[in-house]
């Protein structure tokens, strides 16, 4: 067996993964990356690409940010259309001048794999076999199997930051993990074309026939979605379909503007809410989606995957340059009172613009009520762009 020894060894080659790597690349500590797929199949997730301004930051942070701030698409608001009209929500007025930019997860992560490969690092992709040992000890140790052949990468951290379904959290006994759990009973049928947006700001739609979403990657490229029924397949969506459905759930102006094409990637994701606590156990910590999902409502995803690697990051230098564990032990508090806000913002932002059959007659008049106030009240609107543009970092 080969033997490597690296100081932070981090399970997953997603944003969240190599963004942690870059971060303490930069602060000079050595870490190894292992993914259990190829790069290319990476780089072909669809993701989020809706980024707040303190993910912008981070990116800056990891030298990573130019071809973002070159191509992203900065927006200052974004509109809710319900009962056949539009309503802007001025987020930038109504922050004090946040923003957020509109870069999709796929460059992201592209521009991390290009710092990674420039700096020489080590990221193993195709890793099997991956299996995390003695990380509630004084010597954490990963193994894996590359081609056939097995190697070991002996550490002092593993960092998992490889998704909900990853190997991280499943090593973790299920005794010392609380789980808390709501899975929705419909999906997201999205659509990915070359076509110019409907909209220079992302349009979220609630209508009587279900939810709808329009958004973009670029002034040519747009991502569009309609909730649909969880048992749907994409085989039984055409293009013809997709576009005749998502034209009835918009407004006048919106449906008749609406440029259609062929699409490039269609696929249906299913939403749920999900957390893991806590987020550490000895030297192994979880981040991203290995501890946490929101439903993409609010776009929320992927910031808080950056925010848990910016905590991380911190506390790692902190040992690492003045032997002090004070950021490793609060670590999972911190990402957790953050992340349970963010849960909270995208569950009620997912309940007030989809349709839940569930609910009735009652429901839709009690969630069209709920709209004129939101857009009616400058303190609601308020309330709905802070948690947008993403809540501060706190102490």
């Amino acid at each position: 067996m080969t033997t490597q020894r690296t100081q932070v060894a981090i399970i997953g080659a997603g944003p969240s993964g190599l963004l942690l790597g870059q971060l303490l690349h930069k602060a000079g500590i050595d870490n190894i990356v292992l993914e259990r797929q190829t790069g290319a199949y990476v780089l072909g997730r669809i993701r989020a690409g809706v980024l707040e301004q303190t993910t912008c930051a981070l990116l800056d942070e990891a030298g990573v940010g130019e071809r973002m701030h070159a191509e992203g698409l900065v927006h200052g608001g974004y509109e809710l259309c319900f009962g056949g009209a539009r309503h802007r929500i001025d987020l930038h007025g109504l922050t004090g001048g946040k923003r957020v930019t509109v870069y999709g997860q796929t460059e992201v992560t592209r521009d991390l794999m290009a710092a990674r490969a420039s700096a020489g690092l080590t990221t193993v992709y195709g890793a099997k076999d991956v299996a995390l040992h003695d990380f509630d000890g004084a010597a954490p140790s990963v193994t894996y199997t590359l081609n056939g052949e097995p190697h070991s990468v002996v550490c002092d951290f593993i960092a998992g930051c490889d998704g909900y379904h990853g190997v991280s959290r499943a090593s973790v006994p299920p005794k010392a993990l609380s789980i808390y759990e709501k899975v929705y009973q419909f999906g997201w049928l999205g659509v990915l074309a070359d076509t110019p947006p409907v909209s220079h700001e992302l349009i979220y739609s609630n209508h009587e026939r279900g939810f709808a979403l329009c958004s973009m990657r670029s002034a040519t490229r747009t991502r569009y979605y309609v909730q649909c029924p969880l048992h749907d397949k994409v085989e039984q969506w055409s293009d013809a379909a997709f576009w005749d459905e998502l034209r009835r759930r918009l407004d006048p102006q919106a449906a008749e503007s609406l440029v259609t094409g062929p699409s490039i990637e269609k696929s249906i994701a299913p939403l749920r809410s999900f957390v893991a606590e806590p987020m550490r156990f000895g030297s192994l910590f979880l981040a991203g989606d290995a501890a946490h999902i929101v439903p993409p409502t609010g776009a929320k995803g992927l910031n808080l995957a950056a925010a848990d690697v910016r905590f991380l990051s911190r506390a790692l230098i902190e040992y690492y340059g003045e032997r002090s564990r004070a950021g490793i032990d609060h670590y999972s508090e911190k990402c957790l009172r953050r992340i349970w806000k963010a849960e909270r913002f995208s569950w009620w932002f997912t309940g007030l613009t989809h349709k839940f059959p569930e609910t009735g007659a009652i429901g839709q008049k009690l969630q069209r009520a709920e709209l004129d106030y939101l857009v009616s009240s400058r303190a609601a609107s308020t309330a709905m762009a802070e948690n947008y543009v993403g809540l501060p970092f706190e102490a």
